[in-house]
């Protein structure tokens, strides 16, 4: 089966800071815009969703087709974003922590 993986970072000015797609699905151009497209969409759905819950890991907040946006909001407002085809929550969620300290250590001197 194959994966497919989309990730970026989001400022809380809605500028996209950063921007990866991941597996191993065939990698066509339509696709990628196809994906940058799902994510953005959803970005309406997370400013609702994050004034309504203290909750920074916010999963499956919107499908499409076969395909999941999963969020973490930082305090911040800096939104991490992944789309997928995964159902397993406690990776997705280890995996948006990870990016975080990593993300935090990027901007501290």
């Amino acid at each position: 089966m194959a994966t497919t993986a989309c990730f970026i970072i989001v400022s809380r000015n809605d500028i996209p800071i950063y921007e990866a797609e991941v597996g191993s699905a065939t990698k066509r151009e339509d696709a990628a815009q196809l994906h940058q497209f799902i994510l953005h969409a959803a970005l309406d759905i997370v400013q609702d969703l994050a004034w309504t819950t203290s909750a920074m890991f916010l999963k499956a907040i919107d499908r499409f087709n076969d395909l999941v946006v999963s969020v973490y909001v930082t305090a911040g407002h800096t939104r991490l974003m992944l789309l997928h085809d995964s159902r397993n929550d406690d990776g997705i969620k280890s995996f948006f922590q990870e990016v975080h300290e990593l993300y935090i250590k990027a901007e501290s001197p």
